[in-house]
């Protein structure tokens, strides 16, 4: 069963930039939907990014589109997030999620959802000031 840790969280200005990393213990470049979610208190998990490692495919929520990055490190088995032009609101606990889909379809619409995923890392926190 695939173990993620993420790392890299912190606090950041407005306008600053943190980049985050999830280690997955099992890695390959198949058909996996690797994502980052973020949640806050009274909210449920959203997703703001997601690769689909077969092709390197990536999905973005309109939040974040165009201010965050997600990409893949094959050598080093890592997910990572570059955020850049941070907001106060994006303050939150972010977690990277991993599971196996039957195509990138799935990734893109389905998967966005965090129910759809069964293996999660602990959480690292971005807090984000104006």
């Amino acid at each position: 069963q695939a173990q993620l840790v993420e790392s890299g969280g912190g606090s950041a200005q407005a306008g600053g930039s943190l980049r985050l990393s999830c280690v997955a213990s099992e890695y390959s470049d198949g058909r996996y939907c690797v994502a980052w979610f973020r949640e806050v208190p009274g909210k449920g998990r959203e997703r703001v990014a997601a690769i689909y490692l077969a092709y390197g495919w990536t999905y973005y929520d309109e939040s974040v589109k165009g201010r965050f990055t997600i990409s893949r490190d094959s050598a080093k088995n890592t997910v990572d997030l570059q955020m850049s032009s941070l907001k106060p609101e994006d303050s939150a606990m972010y977690y990277c999620a991993l599971e196996l889909v039957p195509d990138a379809k799935y990734c893109r619409g389905k998967y966005v959802r965090s129910t759809e995923y069964t293996h999660w890392g602990q959480g690292t926190r971005v807090t984000v000031s104006s």
